[in-house]
């Protein structure tokens, strides 16, 4: 008989498939296929305890590749800071950075509000074209949004 894991892996599988969304195809085809090895029990606590952060290694080798390839140097930047969009990008950048920080404090103190994270992520990758780097950005905005909603509370009550 299937576990509730694999059945709600499946489950994802079929959604992505649906909505014809290969990352997440794959993320689930190697998560099956490391349960069905049986290396599951070695290899997912390394990928939880591990994987966020090689993921944001990868995200961050790739946005760096132009540099290292010459295509981006300091002229570009020289230029890109001379328009408002490179110093909103700037702020952006900060900004998102602080709430991933935060997301990853609720993450750790609150790791049952993952299963609402990872279904926020599925969805938006599913059907919202969306990028699954959503869980640790969602938890940031979570946590921002608990932050205000309890010192609004505090306030009026």
């Amino acid at each position: 008989m299937l576990s509730q894991s694999t059945l709600f892996l499946l489950l994802l599988m079929a959604i992505a498939l649906i909505a014809k969304n290969q990352s997440l195809i794959i993320a689930i085809s190697v998560l099956l296929l490391i349960k069905w090895t049986g290396l599951g029990d070695k290899v997912f606590p390394l990928m939880q305890a591990k994987g966020i952060n090689l993921g944001v290694t990868v995200i961050t080798i790739a946005v760096l590749v132009p540099i290292a390839t010459g295509e981006i140097g300091f002229k570009q930047l020289g230029e890109a800071m001379k328009s408002y969009y490179a110093w909103v990008a700037l702020g952006s950048g900060i900004a998102v950075a602080l709430v991933a920080a935060s997301g990853i404090d609720l993450l750790k103190n609150d790791p049952h509000i993952t299963a609402a994270l990872v279904l926020g992520t599925i969805v938006a990758v599913s059907f919202l074209n969306g990028v699954a780097v959503g869980p640790l950005i969602g938890a940031g905005i979570a946590y921002l949004t608990m932050r205000a909603i309890q010192y609004i509370a505090q306030l009026w009550g």
